[in-house]
């Protein structure tokens, strides 16, 4: 089978310039792409086993796509926002890892001592614009791409291609190297993947269907099945700090409902902070205050010590569960997410298992 196949011989070493001509013969020569909303996970609630599936880890990370034009290297968010200037050390990898025009999609992340993935240190990246301190943290937090798709090669957009395809041609599009690397994945044993990765901590695991295509929306072809709860959430406000605490007490914080216009309060969260984070929070909400709650929806706090801020801010909150009164036990602050709208924050509905032939 192709997919065991790949997965077993998918580190670089002998030429497939020959995969790479059978693939694209049938493509016509197109420009590249200036950005492409990227593909997204459905998110559901068992793992799974299928022979028609590959599973790959799930990062705790930012999802970017890498441009490069033949002589420059340009990093997207999901949203289409320019993240360059955060990691310099990226694209001059990608400079010297890419042989030709190409847009690679793929997960920016910082490691822990253990070599795991961790958002709260690669958020000490973002929100920076003088040269020394990029340099200075990014020296302090380096930061590595982990490339698990390509779109554009060989003059040719392949989004069509079967992702079995797509690999095939990453594989060979790209010199990887420490800070760009390949994506490990694994066919068929979804439930064994998911337990291993469970047990030693990580966030869980991806899922893809060989046979899909690149589509640029929330697809069931793609899934993630999560071993923590982690949910983005929408900032509508914050309390007053108390006794020796600085910046703030706790985030109110709460998600749309489908419509995008009803914001849905989810609870109060106050821990996850350090002194930095606590004052720099502050800051930021203190430009977005307003007077009245944001809030359509759900019972906040209120009182002298509750401020109301413009919804704008998305913050990461990790969780144990959701109560029976639908809010968040828990709740614990992992980072604010900027590649994320806010009016597009949804709570997460696990779907049934998503494995078919």
């Amino acid at each position: 089978m192709t997919g065991v196949l790949l997965a077993k011989h998918h580190q670089p070493g002998s030429s497939h310039c020959a995969t790479e001509q059978s693939a694209l013969r049938s493509l016509k020569p197109s420009p590249l792409p200036r950005f492409v909303p990227p593909m997204l996970c459905t998110l559901i609630s068992e793992p799974f086993d299928d022979s028609n599936w590959i599973f790959e880890p799930k990062f705790d990370g930012q999802r970017v796509l890498g441009r490069f034009d033949g002589e420059n290297v340009q990093l997207f968010s999901r949203y289409g926002h320019d993240d360059t200037i955060w990691f310099p050390e990226i694209p001059r990898a990608l400079e010297e890892s890419l042989f030709k025009p190409a847009l690679v999609d793929g997960e920016i992340v910082s490691l822990d001592e253990k070599g795991k993935s961790e958002f709260r240190m690669l958020q000490q990246r973002f929100h920076l614009r003088d040269p020394q301190e990029i340099a200075r943290r990014a020296k302090q937090f380096p930061a590595y791409f982990y490339v698990f798709d390509l779109l554009y090669t060989a003059r040719s957009d392949i989004r069509l291609l079967p992702l079995i395809e797509r690999k095939e041609l990453l594989r060979d599009a790209v010199r990887w190297s420490e800070r760009i690397r390949w994506t490990e994945f694994n066919p068929h044993d979804g439930v064994r993947l998911f337990r291993d990765a469970c047990h030693r901590g990580e966030e869980g695991i991806i899922g893809k269907r060989l046979a899909s295509s690149y589509v640029s929306r929330r697809s069931r072809d793609w899934i993630k099945i999560k071993c923590v709860n982690r949910h983005e959430f929408v900032i509508g406000g914050f309390t007053d700090p108390e006794g020796s605490r600085v910046g703030l007490g706790a985030l109110l914080v709460g998600y749309y409902e489908p419509d995008g216009k009803t914001l849905v309060y989810a609870g109060k969260v106050g821990t996850g902070f350090n002194r930095e984070m606590l004052l720099d929070l502050r800051c930021r909400l203190q430009r977005l205050k307003q007077s009245h709650s944001p809030f359509q929806k759900g019972d906040p706090p209120r009182g002298a010590g509750v401020h109301w801020v413009k919804p704008e801010l998305v913050a990461e909150i990790g969780f144990t569960e959701w109560t029976q009164n639908n809010m968040l036990r828990h709740p614990r602050f992992e980072g604010i997410r900027t590649d994320k709208k806010a009016r597009e924050v949804r709570r997460e509905i696990a779907k049934d298992t998503a494995s078919s032939s």
